[in-house]
């Protein structure tokens, strides 16, 4: 398989015309000190899968997931994305490049309400001037009317038109991860990065999470997943990473990584494979 460089721009494709190594983690390192919380960690993803992280608490998923959105430096390697180089840009340059998340923790403007939420996703595809506002111009008025057009369909899309009017801190945990979603889906991403998106939910709101990843993926949409539920990692899944203590030790589809013994020994468990696994 060839490598896409930021020199050349070189890109392949599969059979079904999906861009391979659409996502490139080549040799990241980042330190905090004395701490190495990630070490030489290299993978790929492609275009339009669905491709996990997994690991223990300090694995380093989270530092990865800032690092490559720019919230941390990396203090080694390249983070490389549709062929260019992307290490070490600000987080809304990176957003602008197409690579959007959601965090551990819900983050939402609790006093607004869940449209005027979505509506902040797209800000950084404005294309008014500060002329348009000071003279409230036709452009300005034109676009505004298009992302609200744009934002309802997209709360639709996820589930949550009867709720645009809500106020965020009305909603249960899992509408709040779920508005999460539809906001980083507002910034118009070629790859959406999910941080423990079914974390805290019981199993009706993760069983439509996982659905909604689904149809998020069959729209042709690259997901990326830091996910402790084995359930929900093993059933989304096309490719699995495995972090332990800031190092990769596996790489595989979930049939493989649920069967390899140094996985099973450092997070899984023993009875995993009888399927005892957290569901």
């Amino acid at each position: 398989m060839d490598t896409l460089t930021s020199e050349t721009n070189v890109k392949t494709t599969s059979s079904d015309g999906k861009i391979r190594d659409f996502l490139k983690i080549d040799h990241i390192c980042r330190s905090f000190g004395a701490l190495k919380a990630l070490d030489d960690i290299n993978f790929s993803v492609n275009q339009g899968e669905v491709f996990s992280i997994i690991g223990p608490n300090g694995a380093g998923k989270t530092t990865l997931f800032n690092v490559m959105t720019g919230i941390h430096q990396a203090t080694g390697g390249r983070v490389i994305f549709n062929g260019e180089d992307i290490t070490n840009l600000e987080p809304h340059i990176v957003a602008k490049k197409g690579i959007a998340r959601t965090f551990q923790i819900v983050r939402v403007f609790d006093n607004m309400s869940v449209l005027e939420n979505t509506i902040v996703g797209c800000h950084c595809r404005l294309t008014s001037r500060i002329s348009d506002v000071i003279f409230n111009t036709k452009h300005l008025k034109d676009e505004n009317k298009q992302i609200r057009e744009k934002c309802i369909k997209l709360l639709a899309d996820v589930g949550m038109a009867d709720y645009q009017n809500t106020i965020a801190r009305n909603l249960p945990l899992g509408l709040r991860k779920r508005l999460q979603v539809a906001r980083a889906l507002a910034t118009d991403p070629s790859i959406l990065l999910l941080d423990e998106p079914t974390g805290g939910m019981n199993p009706t709101e993760k069983e439509k999470m996982m659905d909604l990843i689904n149809y998020l993926k069959q729209t042709g949409l690259t997901i990326m997943l830091v996910e402790h539920d084995m359930g929900v990692i093993m059933g989304i899944s096309d490719r699995i990473v495995v972090l332990d203590h800031g190092v990769k030790i596996a790489e595989g589809s979930p049939e493989e990584i649920q069967n390899n013994d140094l996985v099973i020994e450092a997070y899984l468990g023993k009875g995993f494979k009888d399927g005892a696994a957290e569901s």
